[in-house]
């Protein structure tokens, strides 16, 4: 991957701790070659946030609240002054209330529903189309993240399938609007991971465990391997690749059934 982004510059929007895929992503994308900036929401967040920043050599930090479209506004503003034109954003940014991610999606309430299609979906769209203008002059990459819980029934997923449906569906409207102005749109999708936000779904220790034990692979993802996929997306090699979803799971999807030692 050495040399895959030199040149290239962009956002990572999401990164919660060293263990987020965001994180993944920024990593390999700065040993790839790339200059990052970063957003975060909160104090607590940012905190976490600037060691890690530093530590890819960026200096760029923004808060940012992406139901609040000032904020929006004043963090693609600041962004801009520092850097015309952008290569690639990374929205790595979803939200339910974790009360909301257990028992039956029948009682799914809707200020949640509401809240969680608000941050996990909509949000891309917002980011996407203030990006946009400083994509126009040389192209560039928009890059989501997604799970297969969007189109497969996963316990305790609940409305945050609904809500990765919406954002996957959403990343191919936004591929077929951009697409004339060179600008690529694609989506990430994990297989079960050990993160922050996989931590807030209820079973999520089983659930990681079935997957590693009857993906294809025999593994769930890694952070390396997100990483690595998202350099060649945003890359010159992924040139004519747009409204995807990468699948990076192991090849869990692939099954009907469980591996026959786990039926």
């Amino acid at each position: 991957m050495t040399g895959l982004l030199d040149g290239k510059r962009g956002l990572v929007m999401g990164v919660a701790n060293d263990r987020s895929i965001a994180w993944g992503i920024a990593k390999a994308m700065h040993e790839a070659g790339a200059e990052l900036a970063f957003s975060y929401q909160g104090e607590a967040f940012g905190k976490r946030l600037a060691p890690l920043a530093e530590s890819v050599g960026s200096d760029f930090m923004v808060d940012v609240d992406v139901t609040n479209d000032t904020s929006l506004d004043a963090a693609f503003e600041a962004l801009e002054a520092r850097w015309p034109t952008i290569d690639f954003l990374v929205h790595a940014v979803a939200y339910s209330d974790k009360s909301e991610l257990t028992g039956r999606f029948l009682n799914t309430s809707r200020a949640n529903f509401k809240h969680s299609m608000d941050i996990s979906a909509y949000s891309f769209i917002e980011v996407a189309r203030r990006a946009h203008p400083m994509m126009i002059e040389n192209g560039g990459t928009l890059l989501t993240l997604t799970y297969q819980g969007s189109n497969r029934v996963v316990p305790n997923y609940n409305v945050m399938g609904v809500a990765k449906a919406a954002l996957e569906s959403a990343t191919r409207y936004l591929a077929n609007d951009l697409g004339p102005e060179g600008i690529r749109v694609n989506a990430i999708s994990p297989g079960p991971m050990k993160t922050l936000a996989g931590s807030a779904i209820a079973g999520a220790r089983k659930t990681y465990k079935h997957t590693d034990q009857n993906a294809p692979m025999r593994s769930n993802a890694t952070l390396e391997a997100v990483g690595g996929t998202a350099v060649y997306l945003c890359s010159d090699a992924g040139a004519c690749t747009t409204g995807e979803i990468i699948r990076v799971d192991g090849g869990f999807h692939v099954l009907g059934m469980p591996q026959p030692d786990h039926l």
